[in-house]
C-alpha cells in the first residue's frame, strides 16, 4: 500500500468552491436584525491634546442611535503583550490625546453609512497641537519631546542578542565590512478591510463577527477593554480576505462596534474604508540597519554586529516581537560563533508599525543577504560557495536561541547552483541573477499573551455515518489551512478527505489556538489535529480488537476507510462498521478524540525552522534604471509536504509581496500624512501581469517535530525576495541599492553615479 492516502496529493481547498461561486461569507456580507453602522472620527493631527469634544450636534442628527468618545470606555489600554502592560498602550477611543493622524477619538452608530458619515462632520473636536516627531532618528534625541509620558528618548522597547566573543573575533578576520541599510514600510493591502459585526444581547452576551487572524486573541482583548468576561464574548470568524500579520490585534471596527452594540444592544456594523485602511492600521516596519561582518579569506564568518533602529509609529502592537526577530533573523542561515545585535524600537507620530508577513525577517535578509555578496566579491568567493561554507546544518544549535532538527539549505544550494549556472550561459546584457538564503520558524514557543492554553487544540467528533467533524481554533485567511489540518486529520484517522468537516475559529464551539501567524498553523494546530485523530482512531481500533480477533493482539491500522491487520492489509473490516459497533458500545456517545500541542524546549523560540534558496533574474534599463522582473526561482524545503498546491500558492503569493517591497511599494509622509493612502494610481503594487514564472525546486526533508514530518511553507518564502532582487540589480549593472524599495529612480542615480567615477560596468 501507498505511504499515505491524503496528504501529499494536489488537492483544491476545502472552502474553494464556496469561494469561487460567491456563496460564502465573508464579515462584510453578513446583515443582521435590526442592525445599524458605525463609522469613526479620526485625529487629524499626528500630536495634540484633546481639549474638548461636542458630539451634541451629530446626536441630533436624524437616524443617528448614539456618539461614543473615550469618556465613554473603561480607559483599558490594549495590547497583545499582556505579560507586560507597560506594552498595552493603546487606547483604541482616545481620551486625553492622539498620537497619530488617524488615531481615533468618537464612532458613531446610525440607520445607514451615509447617516454616519454625516454624523462624523457634526461632531465638534477641539485640539491642542503638540510638537510631533516623525523619523526616529529625531526622536531618540536628547532634547526630544516624549510620545508617550515616561518613555525616555522615546524607546519603546530595546532588544539584546550575543554570544561567542564578538569583538575579540574580529581581531581575527582578514576582511570586515561595515554597511548601512534602509528598509521602507509596506502595507498589508488585504482584499478585505478590516471589518466586524458586533452584536450585544440582553443576556449581556456579546458576539462579534469579524475579520481577524485569531478569534482567541480578539476575544481575550476584548474582554478586557469591555470589563467582560472571556467567556460572555463569542467571536467568530468567517471567510477572511487575507491578513498577512495585520489583523491579529483588536482594531477599531471590532473595539467600536462591540461598545456601540453594548450601549444599544443592537447589532452594529463596520467597514473601514480603504483610506482608513491604509492611514489608521498597523504597517511593515521601517527599518535602519547598521551590520558590521568579519571573515577569513578562505571565506569562514567570524563575527557578525548588527545595530537596528526601528520607526514604531505611535504604539507597541507586534513591533516589540519584530524588533526581537530582525535580530534573531539576521543571524540565519549561517553559522556564526560570534554574533551580537543591539536593536531599538522608537515611538514615533506615524500610524503604527507592527508585524507584516516575515515579521521583521524580510527585513534582515534583504540587509544581511547583499552583505554576503559584497564580502563574497571583496574575498574573490563565489556567492553560492560563501553560504555553502557557512550555511546551517542538522543538529545545529543557535546558542540560546534555536536548536535545528532538520536543515536542507545545502541541498537548497546545490539545487540552486546548477540553475544558476545553466541561466548564466543564455542571459543577454543587463540582465543580471542574485541569490539570497533564508531561514524561518514554524511558529513562535513565546508567550506574550499570557496564555493559560495551549498554544494549539483539537477536537474530533465521530458520528454514526463515519462522519468526522474537526473543531479547531486555527484561522485560515487564505493560507488555506483548513485544507492542510483535514488533510491531516483524514490521513491520521484513515479516512477520505471529504469524510473531514471542518469547524474552525468560532470562540464558542472550537478550542483555543493562538492564530495564523509565524507560519505555525500547519506545524502546531497539525500536530494538536494529528493528536485529536489518533485519540478517536485508538478508541475505533481497540473495538475493532475486539470484533476481528478477541483473544489475540494484533496491530491493527485504518487506511482509506478500512480498519486491517498491518501485516495482512486484505484482512479486516469496514471503517462505516466499525464506527457504528463503538458508538452502541459506548451507549450511543459520539467517538471523541482530543488533542493539544505547546512546544517545549528551554530558551528556544520555535519548534522547527525551513530552508530555502532563491534566485531573482531582472533586466535593467541602463537609460531609465527600470528594473524589471524576468523569473523568480525558488529552492524551498518544508519537511513533508501536505499540499503540493497549496505550497505553490503560498510561493506564488509570497513572491509578489515580497517583489513589491522590493521594488516599489512604500509609503511616504508628509508631517505623519501617509501620501498615498489607496490602491491603483497612488501606493504602487505588482499586478499580475508583472509578476513573471516562479517555479519551484524541489527539496524533500523531514522534520521530526511536524504532523507526518512538515513543518512551514508560509513567510518563510517571503524573506529572501528583496535581497535577492538587490543582488542580480548589481549583477545586472554593477551599482548596489542598499535602500528598499529598488526604484528607478535610485538605480538611474546610481548608474549616473558611478559613470561620472569613470568606473566601467560589469558588463
Amino acid at each position: 500500500m501507498a505511504k499515505y492516502s491524503v496528504i501529499g496529493h494536489r488537492v483544491h481547498n476545502v472552502d474553494g468552491p464556496e469561494k469561487i461561486t460567491g456563496s460564502g461569507k465573508y464579515t462584510f456580507d453578513i446583515t443582521l436584525p435590526n442592525m445599524l453602522y458605525g463609522k469613526v472620527l479620526r485625529s487629524p493631527f499626528p500630536h495634540a491634546k484633546i481639549l474638548k469634544i461636542d458630539t451634541s450636534k451629530a446626536e441630533k442628527l436624524v437616524g443617528v442611535k448614539k456618539v461614543l468618545t473615550g469618556k465613554d470606555t473603561i480607559g483599558f489600554k490594549q495590547g497583545i503583550w499582556r505579560r507586560f502592560p507597560e506594552l498595552c498602550d493603546e487606547e483604541i477611543l482616545c481620551r486625553d490625546r492622539v498620537r497619530y493622524i488617524g488615531d481615533p477619538v468618537a464612532c458613531v452608530a446610525a440607520i445607514d453609512e451615509d447617516v454616519a458619515e454625516q454624523a462624523l462632520d457634526l461632531i465638534d473636536v477641539e485640539y491642542e497641537e503638540l510638537p510631533a516627531i516623525f523619523d526616529p532618528m529625531d526622536a531618540i534625541k536628547e532634547d526630544a519631546i516624549q510620545i508617550h509620558e515616561g518613555v525616555e528618548l522615546n524607546i519603546n522597547v530595546n532588544r539584546h542578542i550575543e554570544w561567542g566573543d564578538v569583538d575579540e573575533a574580529f581581531k581575527k578576520c582578514d576582511v570586515i565590512r561595515e554597511d548601512q541599510f534602509r528598509c521602507s514600510s509596506q502595507h498589508h493591502c488585504c482584499m478585505e478591510t478590516h471589518c466586524a459585526v458586533a452584536s450585544y444581547d440582553y443576556s449581556n452576551k456579546l458576539t462579534v463577527w469579524t475579520s481577524t487572524q485569531a478569534a482567541y486573541y480578539v476575544q481575550g482583548l476584548l474582554a478586557g477593554m469591555l470589563g467582560m468576561r472571556e467567556g460572555d464574548i463569542r467571536v467568530i470568524k468567517p471567510h477572511t480576505g487575507g491578513g498577512f500579520g495585520g489583523k491579529f490585534e483588536t482594531d477599531s471596527a471590532q473595539f467600536c462596534a462591540a461598545l456601540l452594540s453594548q450601549k444599544l444592544y443592537r447589532p452594529v456594523k463596520i467597514v473601514l474604508s480603504r483610506e482608513e485602511e491604509f492611514t489608521a492600521t498597523k504597517r511593515r516596519t521601517p527599518m535602519y540597519y547598521n551590520i558590521k561582518l568579519g571573515a577569513t579569506k578562505d571565506g569562514k564568518l567570524l563575527a557578525k554586529e548588527v545595530r537596528v533602529l526601528t520607526e514604531g509609529g505611535a504604539y507597541t502592537g507586534m513591533g516589540a516581537t519584530a524588533l526581537y526577530l530582525t535580530g534573531f533573523f539576521s543571524s540565519f542561515p549561517y553559522k556564526y560563533a560570534n554574533y551580537r545585535y543591539d536593536g531599538y524600537r522608537a515611538y514615533t507620530n506615524t500610524a503604527p508599525t507592527s508585524a507584516q508577513r516575515g515579521f521583521g525577517a524580510p527585513q534582515s535578509v534583504f540587509t544581511g543577504e547583499q552583505q554576503i555578496d559584497m564580502i563574497a566579491e571583496d574575498l574573490g568567493i563565489d556567492p553560492i560557495e560563501i553560504r555553502r561554507i557557512n550555511g546551517m546544518t542538522e543538529g545545529y544549535e543557535v546558542p540560546g536561541q534555536a536548536y535545528i532538527q532538520s536543515c536542507g539549505l545545502h541541498q537548497c544550494l546545490d539545487k540552486m547552483e546548477a540553475y544558476v549556472k545553466e541561466r548564466k550561459k543564455v542571459m543577454p546584457a543587463n540582465h543580471g541573477i542574485g541569490v539570497s538564503a533564508y531561514g524561518f520558524m514554524s511558529g513562535g514557543i513565546f508567550n506574550w499573551f499570557d496564555t493559560p492554553y495551549a498554544f494549539s487544540s483539537a477536537v474530533v467528533r465521530i458520528a454514526i455515518d463515519g462522519k468526522v467533524d474537526l473543531y479547531t481554533g486555527a484561522c485560515d485567511i487564505g493560507q488555506g489551512s483548513n485544507t492542510t489540518l483535514a488533510m491531516i486529520t483524514a490521513e491520521e484517522l484513515g479516512v477520505r478527505l471529504e469524510d473531514i468537516r471542518v469547524h474552525s475559529a468560532d470562540t464558542a464551539t472550537c478550542p483555543p489556538d493562538l492564530g495564523a501567524w509565524g507560519s505555525r498553523e500547519t506545524l502546531m494546530n497539525g500536530n494538536a489535529c494529528k493528536m485529536a485523530a489518533a485519540d478517536a482512531k485508538r478508541q475505533l481500533l481497540e473495538f475493532a480488537q475486539a470484533k476481528l480477533h478477541p483473544n489475540i493482539v494484533y496491530d491493527l491500522d485504518i487506511k482509506d476507510r478500512w480498519i486491517h491487520l498491518v501485516d495482512r492489509p486484505e484482512r479486516g473490516i469496514s471503517y462505516f462498521d466499525i464506527v457504528k459497533e463503538a458508538i452502541r458500545g459506548k451507549d450511543g456517545e459520539a467517538i471523541m478524540g482530543r488533542g493539544h500541542y505547546t512546544p517545549h524546549r528551554k530558551g528556544m523560540i520555535s519548534p522547527a525552522y525551513s530552508f530555502g534558496v532563491q534566485a531573482a533574474e531582472v533586466s535593467v534599463d541602463p537609460d531609465t534604471g527600470r528594473v524589471k522582473l524576468e523569473a523568480i526561482t525558488t529552492a524551498h524545503e518544508s519537511g513533508t509536504v501536505i499540499n503540493p498546491v497549496g505550497i505553490e500558492g503560498q510561493l506564488e503569493g509570497a513572491a509578489s509581496m515580497a517583489a513589491g517591497y522590493a521594488i516599489c511599494e512604500d509609503q511616504p509622509m508628509d508631517n505623519g500624512k501617509i501620501l498615498n493612502p489607496s490602491l491603483g494610481v497612488d501606493y504602487k503594487m505588482l499586478r499580475t501581469l508583472d509578476m513573471p514564472d516562479t517555479p519551484i525546486l524541489e527539496i524533500d526533508t523531514y522534520e521530526p517535530e511536524g504532523p507526518f514530518g512538515a513543518k512551514e511553507a508560509g513567510e518563510g518564502l517571503t524573506n529572501p525576495t528583496a535581497g535577492a532582487i538587490g543582488n542580480a540589480v548589481y549583477d545586472a549593472c554593477g551599482v548596489r541599492i542598499k535602500t528598499l524599495p529598488i526604484t528607478p529612480e535610485k538605480v538611474f542615480k546610481a548608474l549616473q553615479e558611478k559613470k561620472a567615477k569613470g568606473k566601467g560596468g560589469k558588463k
